[in-house]
């Protein structure tokens, strides 16, 4: 199409991904840096933010060697959601980033759903408070850390801080905002009401954009060390969940995406603002203009690994899966409820932990990988039924994020939602968005719909088995009568 490079930038939880991208779409380069994550207390998760930015400069260098740098054209992020970055006057971070799977603010959760009401805060906001979202946050950091909290002169999310270095601008997008919980999501504005509950002030909060909107250009010294021509061009990009949906094409009224990465998501693009009136469902602004309901599983491949990495003691995760064949679909005795880290949608329970049930003497190996990769499934299958009860009509799932490229994987998930999965041809998710966000903004596509309908093809198509999705039914059923149960007991054993 034309001969300019793209930048994509995915932030994710423990690394950062640095996609160069052309003008038609192909993927050129692809580096991946890892970062540290801090874990202060049982269930609290933090990060350094000047990690995020190290990493990114050091794989900044790496993926434009080779490659006419003076090319690029323009920058677009994708990151992970929620997590409370703030700094002081003199634009210094004041502390670590609290993250989006930290769960210290039960009590501040308590306050705002309870005290407050759910009704009032989703009549402000269009959502309820979830523990991982960023005013909760607020609330703790001002109970516990009244020092840090008088410091605060900006208000941010972590792809945004990535946007501050490059430009000097503070911003944020809609779709990222609209996981903090101070956003009149309906009317795209900072809602006064919230402002006042979490005791802040407008000017600490960053100026708001489309996520395809131009917010600056790289600063003349940092495109000097990395090559870039001067006006380099950054868009103020997305939440990851919006990106990855922009990355796999789902901007149409009714499409979907799943999302199989540290958390699992399920995302629904409407060209309508609403609200799921039992609040499961997220109710956020999308990277196109419009909007998504959206559900969250706070871990998802993240359990895979976990298994594997911490119990299992092997990183040959393709090759605990391989004795997993379709007669031991929807026919395993053991269940597992996937919420190491406390979850969200749609129980809303940072008390939740996860759990194996039906383990006897003949358990194997093999049963309790594929319980993990079924809880999740099923779990994924939670937010999906609520969508299905507000009559969206889902005909087809696209599918991405590491845990989606187990054939394993996309055949459990395809036939416990029995629903078509299409698997896309780039699997890049959020960063392949961010590019692609950044095409819009420099003018190479007149809309995310034209970038989509251009760029991303389906590469394979896994169909539900009406056999296996039938035993999956009857698994699903077991499967939603054993958080209920165990829901009291969880509080109790928390250390």
């Amino acid at each position: 199409m034309n001969g300019k490079l793209y930048i994509g930038i995915d932030l994710g939880t423990s690394a950062v991904k640095l996609l160069l991208v052309d003008g038609d779409g192909a993927i050129k380069n692809a580096v991946s840096k890892e970062y540290p994550l801090i874990f202060p207390q049982p269930g609290w998760c933090e990060q350094e933010p000047g990690a995020w930015w190290r990493a990114c400069t050091e794989g900044m260098h790496e993926l434009l060697n080779g490659f006419d740098a003076r090319q690029v054209a323009g920058i677009g992020c994708g990151g992970q959601m929620h997590g409370l970055v703030v700094l002081d006057k003199d634009d210094q971070v004041i502390r670590p980033t609290i993250l989006w799977n930290d769960g210290r603010t039960e009590k501040q959760v308590e306050y705002l759903n309870e005290t407050i009401g759910k009704k009032k805060i989703s009549e402000y906001t269009a959502n309820i408070a979830f523990a991982g979202f960023t005013a909760p946050k607020l609330l703790w950091l001002r109970e516990n850390e009244p020092e840090n909290f008088s410091r605060i002169a900006r208000i941010m999310l972590p792809k945004d801080y990535i946007n501050y270095r490059l430009t000097g601008v503070h911003c944020c997008d809609y779709s990222d905002a609209s996981g903090i919980l101070l956003l009149d999501v309906q009317h795209k504005r900072w809602s006064p009401e919230m402002l006042a509950l979490c005791h802040v002030r407008e000017d600490q909060l960053p100026t708001l954009y489309e996520s395809y909107n131009v917010v600056g250009t790289v600063r003349p010294q940092i495109a000097a060390e990395w090559g870039l021509p001067e006006g380099v061009k950054v868009i103020a990009g997305a939440g990851d969940n919006a990106a990855a949906a922009v990355g796999t094409g789902t901007v149409r009224d009714g499409s979907c995406n799943i999302s199989l990465g540290t958390s699992g998501t399920i995302f629904i693009a409407s060209d309508k603002f609403g609200v799921d009136p039992y609040n499961a469902l997220h109710s956020f602004a999308h990277a196109n203009g419009h909007y998504h309901l959206m559900g969250v599983v706070l871990s998802a491949a993240s359990c895979n690994k976990w298994l594997c990495d911490e119990i299992l003691r092997t990183k040959d995760y393709a090759g605990e899966q391989k004795d997993i064949t379709d007669d031991r679909l929807g026919r395993n005795p053991v269940f597992f409820l996937p919420y190491l880290m406390g979850e969200r949608s749609p129980i809303n329970d940072v008390n939740a932990r996860g759990t194996f049930i039906g383990l006897s003497m003949d358990t194997r190996r093999a049963d309790m990988v594929q319980a993990v990769l079924e809880g999740v499934a099923f779990a994924m299958r939670d937010s999906y039924e609520i969508a299905r009860a507000l009559n969206i009509p889902i005909k087809s799932s696209k599918l991405c994020g590491g845990g989606g490229k187990s054939l394993l994987w996309q055949k459990i998930m395809a036939n416990v939602l029995n629903l078509p999965i299409e698997l896309p041809v780039a699997e890049e998710g959020p960063g392949y968005g961010g590019a692609m966000l950044a095409m819009v903004g420099c003018g190479a596509y007149a809309s995310v719909q034209e970038c989509a309908d251009a760029l991303v093809k389906v590469r394979a198509v896994v169909a539900p088995d009406p056999e296996i999705a039938a035993r999956y039914d009857a698994q699903y059923a077991k499967f939603r009568k054993i958080y209920p149960s165990l829901k009291d007991v969880f509080p109790q054993i928390r250390l």
